[in-house]
């Protein structure tokens, strides 16, 4: 495998690469690199040290994604450390629910995933809550980590370097920094700095995308679509795409009103067996 000029690749024993200062890898490196990286998931079993490190690197040269995404919330008050580890826990899912044959970028597929996680934090720890005792000690735990890890590396410590010093798992790591914010809480009528001004905390917290819950579904669709006839594929599109009628439809292409609602049904039940099935 071949890569940028002035970054450092070693190979382990399994023969996957090995990259120096992943955060600093170009865009551009970092979406050819992701592709390889999804291709050799894909074959490895899960739980093995290969798959880990494969999905650590996966996670490591795409947390630009997450930095990129949480600039948006910067003026919300919060530290923007900690926007960005919650935003990890997005892209961790985004990693573990991406599916390289339906040919979309993993960027297009990540961020409706890493700003649906972030939302949900503002929308989950807007007031004080009841913080269990685990959560409570992982706390303390992560403070003195943090603080010995900082002084040892000369910045702050990634999620992975935390968990591998507190033997404990990466989720573990991040669910414990989001219960730490658990301690804070502000009136929905405080006054916060938009980009567009001054505004209520209430205009501004994030609440639920729902068009985050259709991105697997377009894209299960997308080749169930392109098994039907193009005759077929005109219809849906002049039906809900132009929102022209069964009448209209078949004016337009010389066939019975009787013949289209026909042909809409048997095109609808065959995707809606598709999308069935594929769940």
């Amino acid at each position: 495998m071949t890569v940028p000029e002035g970054r450092a690749v070693e190979e382990t024993s399994v023969q996957l690469p090995t990259i120096d200062e992943p955060e600093n890898l170009a865009p551009e490196d970092a979406r050819q690199l992701s592709k390889t990286l999804f291709d050799r998931l894909n074959v490895l079993e899960e739980g093995t040290h290969e798959y880990q490190y494969v999905r650590n690197t996966l996670i490591e040269i795409n947390l630009t994604l997450v930095r990129y995404s949480a600039r948006r919330f910067r003026s919300r008050g919060d530290d923007m450390e900690d926007i960005v580890q919650v935003g990890t826990i997005g892209l961790i899912k985004a990693i573990d629910r991406f599916d390289l044959s339906r040919e979309v970028e993993f960027t297009t597929f990540a961020i409706p995933y890493v700003v649906g996680e972030i939302k949900r934090f503002f929308r989950d720890t807007t007031w004080d809550v009841r913080v269990p005792r685990r959560l409570q000690e992982m706390r303390m735990d992560l403070a003195r980590a943090n603080d010995k890890l900082t002084a040892k590396l000369g910045r702050s410590p990634r999620v992975s370097e935390l968990a591998e010093h507190l033997g404990v798992t990466e989720e573990e790591v991040v669910e414990g920094q989001v219960a730490a914010n658990g301690y804070n809480s502000s009136s929905l009528d405080a006054t916060v700095n938009d980009e567009e001004g001054e505004a209520s905390l209430a205009d501004v917290l994030g609440e639920r995308d729902g068009a985050m819950d259709l991105v697997e579904d377009f894209h299960a669709l997308k080749p169930l679509l392109a098994q039907l006839s193009d005759r077929d594929r005109k219809i849906l599109e002049m039906r809900f795409g132009d929102e022209m009628t069964q009448a209209q439809i078949g004016e337009h292409l010389g066939l019975s009103q009787m013949h289209v609602s026909r042909l809409l049904s048997r095109s609808l039940s065959a995707l809606r067996e598709g999308m069935l099935a594929g769940g």
